[in-house]
């Protein structure tokens, strides 16, 4: 057993358009975990010391419930272990919380991939990401947090399957990232229970169109494929300014705009040309209607989790 292990997550974004539930593209914003085992008198395992920077400092969740826990109690419980005493988890993250960046998935995976190395627990690849998928919920923000790059992930009939998606060298995900939250649980809540037959048929025509639109760079594909119809029209009204900062980032020149997992972040896809116009304008927009914003972009997706 290691004394202490440090691991390096990235953030994602989710569903982009199209792609609900399925697709996901990590991105260059970064949580790190450190576990460390402090010697402790007694065998007793008590609540775990958690301490949280960057991002994480407005958490008040707690500590036997927050998610870089909970994947470091799930791993050991996978592996038939104990989790141990003393454990001392320090973490400083770049993603932003409950803003559709996949931060509790960055959360869950770290904490597993913590105890795999810590523990010497055979949990990795696909293994590490289903039993992140099971905390989460559903695997588009997991699968990219765990492989990096863009993903497709699925169920398959002997269980998860992950294969990687192409991103064209010209293409680049412009992030707009408002200053209020939307609970996951709330924008789940909003979906319906069943959708038409004909709207399935639209829905299953853009997922190909976005698969084929992210690998060759095509802009009527893109187009397309981030006018979603599964999700997105049922929770735009969570996000104050949708409308009007989507319309803002195809006027600079994104092929198309749509919420970053449940949002409130929107994502832009334009030519990397055009990242920094896109960008402002998404945050003109939104200040347009009282609303602060950051912005940020990625031309390349990020790579997957690190260890050390």
């Amino acid at each position: 057993m290691r004394a202490s292990v440090t691991v390096r997550v990235p953030g994602s974004t989710a569903n982009l358009g199209a792609g609900f539930d399925c697709v996901g593209v990590a991105v260059p914003r970064w949580l790190r975990l450190t576990v460390q085992l402090e010697a402790r008198v007694g065998s007793a395992v008590g609540p775990p010391t958690i301490e949280r920077g960057g991002t994480l400092r407005a958490l008040e969740t707690p500590a036997d419930a927050d998610y870089l826990y909970r994947g470091f109690a799930a791993a050991c419980r996978r592996s038939g272990r104990d989790v141990p005493a003393g454990l001392v988890l320090t973490a400083e993250s770049e993603i932003p919380v409950a803003r559709g960046l996949g931060s509790s998935a960055a959360a869950g995976v770290a904490g597993a991939a913590a105890a795999a190395v810590l523990l010497d627990l055979s949990l990795e690849g696909v293994a590490l990401a289903e039993l992140a998928t099971e905390l989460e919920g559903h695997p588009d923000n997991v699968a990219p947090a765990v492989f990096g790059g863009a993903t497709l992930a699925l169920q398959g009939p002997n269980g998860l399957i992950v294969a990687p998606l192409v991103v064209h060298a010209s293409l680049a995900f412009v992030f707009a990232v408002p200053d209020f939250m939307v609970e996951t649980k709330r924008a789940r809540a909003a979906l319906p229970a069943t959708l038409p037959h004909q709207q399935a048929v639209r829905a299953a025509a853009k997922s190909a169109a976005l698969v084929q639109g992210l690998a060759h760079g095509d802009a009527r594909l893109l187009a397309a494929a981030l006018d979603d119809v599964l999700h997105v029209p049922y929770r735009r009204q969570l996000v104050r300014g949708y409308d009007e900062v989507t319309s803002a980032a195809r006027q600079a020149g994104a092929y198309g705009a749509t919420l970053s997992g449940s949002g409130p972040t929107v994502v832009g896809l334009c030519p990397a040309a055009r990242a920094a116009q896109v960008g402002d304008a998404m945050v003109r927009a939104w200040r347009a209607c009282a609303v602060a914003a950051d912005t940020f972009h990625a031309d390349r997706p990020a790579g997957g989790y690190e260890t050390a």
